[in-house]
């Protein structure tokens, strides 16, 4: 079976004291090659968890993830992590940088360059190709972040707060590179973000997961980013089920919010 599955993942994290957290409870998720999926959810209800356990970064406590049929026990270069922050190599060049999965997998140097030099045209970087990293602004930085990702050629990419740290008008042109990549590539893509605005505008289809434990609460399938490939996303803010369904989901999480923080006052 092709894409990616998830059924009843459970992660708990055993304390020294002998308590637990329980992070996850009886996720099942089926994700199509192809599909953007966005990821809301309040502090605490185990989407950035979710994130590494499908990377492979973790193992879950209990349930099962397949991608492609077999199943996931460790990261895999099939499977590509995009961070908040770029986590480049610093004493490398751009170049370097984005060559890096290629050269260690050993593919041709000829076939390396090639590649490099198309992704880096691709995410507007093919003039800053032998820039150090650090001489780079953070959208272009997490540009070259991306074309590493791409290099390396995934069938999914993860991606973790990734536009977080940037500023509005920089976060909005990375909001459609991303959609650009995504059609273009036609790679599977989950997008962990605390924006509302962003998840609705980057996920075809989007869940919102709640707290204590985490699992998912609501799914929506979403006609915004299929219209942001074609359209500037400002035009599409503009639509008139745009500002409804964003009030909805803010409403929903803040009401999670409000519930946590009652919990946790009648703890104190």
């Amino acid at each position: 079976m092709s894409g990616l599955q998830l059924d009843n993942v459970s992660m708990r994290f055993n304390l020294a004291n002998g308590n637990y957290v329980q992070a996850l409870q009886d996720v099942s998720l089926q994700l199509k090659p192809g599909e953007l999926l966005s990821i809301l959810g309040p502090s605490g209800c185990g989407k950035t968890t979710l994130l590494n356990i499908i990377a492979g970064f973790l193992a879950q406590t209990s349930g099962s993830i397949r991608l492609n049929g077999h199943e996931i026990t460790g990261p895999d270069a099939e499977r590509g992590m995009v961070f908040q922050k770029g986590a480049l190599f610093e004493w490398m060049s751009v170049r370097e940088n984005v060559a890096f999965g290629p050269a260690m997998r050993g593919a041709p140097r000829a076939e390396i360059g090639e590649k490099v030099d198309h992704l880096l045209d691709v995410v507007g970087l093919k003039d800053f190709k032998d820039k150090a990293t650090y001489e780079l602004s953070g959208g272009m930085q997490q540009r070259v972040a991306l074309a590493r990702c791409l290099a390396n050629d995934p069938d999914i990419i993860l991606m973790d707060e990734p536009l977080g740290a940037l500023d509005a008008l920089t976060r909005e042109k990375m909001q459609s590179l991303v959609l650009k990549l995504w059609k273009e590539t036609g790679k599977t893509i989950i997008l962990i973000t605390h924006s509302v605005e962003e998840a609705l505008l980057l996920g075809e289809r989007l869940i919102v997961m709640a707290p204590r434990p985490g699992r998912i609460q609501s799914e929506y399938r979403l006609p915004f980013a299929d219209m942001g490939v074609r359209t500037d996303l400002r035009e599409v803010k503009k639509h008139p089920d745009f500002a409804p369904k964003r009030e909805e989901i803010l409403s929903m999480i803040w009401n999670m919010e409000e519930e946590i923080m009652g919990r946790s006052e009648a703890a104190a």
